[in-house]
């Protein structure tokens, strides 16, 4: 069963960077399209990015711009930089191909708060 570990969350300032990973284990994550999702407390999960097995990228409109989606298939990781974190962005980030087909992991907490 394929297993997704998210990792790099934690507590930042407004205005402060993280690097979120995650980490597919399955043999053909080259050719597969990953996405970022996050869920705030008493929301429901949205999408936050997207990658295409190209290096196509999209992203919701709030968080264009400040943060960036990438991918290494040598290592079946898939990343999100996020910079000029807001208080907003607090919430549980989560890894998965689009529409969530694959059981999804522990995700990762990223508060943004001073």
């Amino acid at each position: 069963q394929v297993q997704l570990v998210e990792s790099g969350g934690g507590l930042v300032q407004p205005g402060g960077s993280l690097t979120l990973s995650c980490t597919a284990s399955r043999s053909n994550f080259r050719i597969m399209p990953m996405a970022w999702y996050r869920q705030a407390p008493g929301n429901e999960r949205d999408l936050v990015a997207l990658i295409t097995p190209g290096g196509g990228t999209n992203y919701a409109d709030s968080v264009r711009g400040r943060f960036t989606i990438s991918r290494d298939n040598a290592k079946n990781t898939v990343y999100l930089r996020m910079n000029n974190l807001k208080p907003e962005d607090t919430a549980v980030y989560y890894c998965n191909v689009p529409g969530g087909a694959t059981p999804w992991g522990q995700g990762t907490q990223v508060t943004v708060s001073s």
